[in-house]
């Protein structure tokens, strides 16, 4: 019965599309008293999890949550700190990506390194060190389906019976040095008491599920995107130096590139791939071709194919040696060459060659932050002890766990994020 009931449900998800492209379906959430629908999703350890899998845990923590939402990443912590603070007591947390990936526009990437494919939630999980399983929801969303979040982060707490107790947000504030109530905890202690819970259901905030519908809304931003003018400006030694030195309030992306270069067209895609994700926010790409200024109309035909509506311009002199020396005394010569200008001329990032993407992208957003409440500079806004998080790193006193839950291997796919999900 309940594998028909998946199938159902991905059978929905390829139904026609709402009216407009950025909506998704009415899914509501699961309702106080039901039951935990079942699941078999694979998890970033390369292995499937299922409900059986934490049979053993009094009480089930489900948290919906997503790579690139904002808000979200400024749980990441908290929700770790529930894995740590209740396993040891019986309470298993197990996380669930419910966005399909390709229903994410590029500009809503703006506040992340990653998105949101199961390869990228590896990526994620071994960087922040995740002991909690993090499962994949995006290739059918079935299982999200059958659960309702509203947004990420959205978490459903069940009792020993996997019966719905608790319905709702972690706590009332993003930024955790601000938070009040603690809506989550108070859920999982009452029921660790054998206890009602205090308040079973919450509104929550963050960013929309984004469900397979949203696609179209993903092709209307590349037809937009499209549409807009390029141009190829001539620029002299005075602009280069006014480029690098960067008096404005942005974070600059400068690329030197050609069209003769290999590298260079190769790695471009990416490039235009970033301007978008980030060019909402105190952001900005410069690019600079190092083709003779006689080769112009070809530079110009280059970056109209990749729709490069970026600011682009081209040294007038067409000596390369001098224009190496006006862009950054540091670059040796080998194109393509990249950097991070921040506000006042300090570089904070250089690539000879092609740029690595990861890295390029974890170097802006480290300077424009990950979350609603980051200031442009790479504060660190958020640390365990702003948010006052009951966290031991020692782990003392705590108690044994109890068993972990039975695991099995994924099929058709191995792999591993480097550290095995602690469910016990």
């Amino acid at each position: 019965m309940r594998m028909w009931a998946l199938a159902a449900v991905a059978l929905a998800a390829i139904a026609p599309a709402p009216g407009r492209a950025d909506e998704g379906p009415a899914v509501p959430p699961l309702a106080i008293g039901e039951k935990a629908p079942d699941f078999d999703l694979p998890g970033v350890d390369g292995r499937r999890y299922s409900l059986a899998d934490f049979a053993s845990a009094p009480v089930l923590v489900i948290v919906f949550t997503a790579n690139h939402c904002p808000t979200a990443q400024a749980y990441e912590e908290r929700i770790q700190a529930l894995h740590r603070d209740y396993r040891a007591k019986g309470a298993l947390l197990v996380a669930v990506s419910p966005n399909d990936p390709q229903a994410v526009r590029l500009d809503e990437l703006g506040y992340t390194d990653l998105s949101d494919s199961l390869d990228e939630m590896v990526v994620r999980a071994r960087e922040r060190g995740f002991e909690f399983p993090y499962l994949y929801d995006g290739e059918t969303q079935a299982v999200s389906r059958l659960y309702g979040p509203q947004a990420t982060p959205h978490v459903f707490v069940f009792d020993r019976d996997r019966r719905l107790r608790f319905n709702g947000r972690i706590d009332d504030k993003e930024n955790p040095a601000l938070a009040s109530t603690h809506e989550t905890r108070d859920a999982i202690e009452a029921l660790l008491a054998g206890k009602p819970v205090p308040v079973e259901k919450t509104k929550v905030f963050g960013c929309s599920v984004k469900w397979s519908e949203k696609r179209g809304w993903v092709a209307e931003g590349r037809k937009r995107w499209a549409q807009e003018e390029v141009q190829l400006g001539s620029a002299d030694a005075g602009e280069l130096r006014q480029v690098v030195r960067n008096s404005s309030n942005k974070l600059r992306l400068v690329n030197a590139w050609a069209t003769w270069c290999g590298p260079c067209v190769i790695e471009f895609p990416e490039l235009i791939a970033i301007n978008r994700m980030y060019r909402a926010r105190d952001f900005e790409v410069v690019t600079i071709s190092a083709d003779e200024p006689e080769k112009r109309d070809a530079a110009l035909a280059f970056l109209r194919s990749q729709q490069a509506s970026t600011r682009n311009l081209i040294f007038e002199k067409g000596d390369p040696y001098a224009l190496i020396e006006l862009v950054d005394p540091e670059w040796q010569g080998a194109l393509p060459y990249t950097m991070l200008v921040a506000p006042g001329g300090k570089v904070i990032y250089r690539s000879q060659g092609a740029f690595d993407p990861l890295k390029l992208k974890k170097a802006i957003v480290g300077w424009l932050g990950r979350y609603y409440h980051s200031k442009p500079g790479g504060e660190k806004l958020i640390s365990r002890a702003d948010a006052g998080l009951s966290v031991s790193s020692s782990g003392a006193g705590r108690r044994s766990a109890p068993p972990a839950p039975r695991r099995r291997a994924a099929r058709g796919r191995g792999g591993s994020n480097g550290t095995r999900p602690d469910t016990s």
